[in-house]
This record gives C-alpha cells, structure tokens and sequence, in this order.
C-alpha cells in the first residue's frame, strides 16, 4: 500500500496500527474488483507476490524523484516483488513478472513500466523488491530513463 499512498499516512477509523490499515485497505482493493497483485503458487503454497496496476493507481509514484513520470503515455508499472527466503532463487520471480506481463496486457494495457535496481554487485535482499534489471532484460523490457545511477526506468510495448 505504501506507493497507492502520497503524504501523511492516515489510519481509517477502525485500525488500531499502520499494518491493520494497509490490510484493510489492501482488502478493500480486492474487493471493489480491482486486484492490486498476482499472487504466484508452488503447489497449494503462496510463493511470491507482485505488485501492479495503472500507474494513476500508484500516488507515490508522481513525487518520486527516481519514478516520476518519464512522458504522458499511459503506462501500467510494476511496484515490487515479493518472495519468501524458501522459494528465492527458484525462478519465482521470473515467473511473476512473466504472469504481470500476461495479466497486463489482458486488462488492455500497452505499456509496462518499472523502476529496477542496477548493480553490478549483488545486491542485498531486502533492496530488491523492486527486482534487479537484468530480469527486465530477460523479459524484453527496454531502459528509457535513469534518474540515479542504480535505478532505470524501464518499458515493455505490448502488442
């Protein structure tokens, strides 16, 4: 929830912590028909999550100096990942974007973005839920903008 949200993040009446807000409102999402992610299974157990939808869905994105907008088209971007420590290095990931990409372009969109981390190193894990640009790449994403040197923007045109 936090990249849906820009400014001071305010509980609704009802929630006690953040967390139980962002669950609320996650919930909320869900059930006014608009997912705010896929979810990614190994047999019966979730093995990861992605975040994604039209960017106007994502406040955050205007005031972020690495993920402000790079032009007027409309876009569909791709906010994080999330896999558990079991299931890493598994190609979860991999399949996830593969799934978003696949979704995207069913829910009529025609551009995908994303914000990456580019290192030549690897990079901690818990800096990489945005994913690491090489698997962009893979999946035929191309860079159009890099506002720190780390952190490209990247785009795949959906036919």
């Amino acid at each position: 929830m936090y990249y849906r949200r820009s400014g001071a993040q305010v509980k609704p009446s009802g929630c006690r912590t953040l967390a139980q807000a962002n669950k609320t409102q996650l919930k909320s999402l869900v059930d006014s028909g608009r997912p705010p992610g896929l979810i990614g299974y190994r047999g019966k157990l979730p093995a990861g999550w992605v975040s994604l939808g039209p960017r106007e869905e994502y406040a955050k994105l205007e005031r972020s100096p690495v993920m402000k907008p790079v032009d007027d088209q409309p876009v569909w971007s791709i906010i994080c990942f999330v896999v558990p420590g079991e299931f890493r290095g598994q190609g979860v990931a991999h399949a996830l974007l593969a799934g978003a990409i696949a979704y995207a372009r069913k829910h009529g969109a025609r551009l995908i973005e994303a914000y990456p981390v580019d290192k030549p190193e690897r990079a901690n894990n818990d800096s990489m839920w945005f994913g690491a640009k090489s698997m962009y790449d893979k999946a035929g994403f191309m860079e159009v903008a890099r506002r720190k040197p780390h952190r490209p923007v990247m785009r795949l045109k959906l036919g």
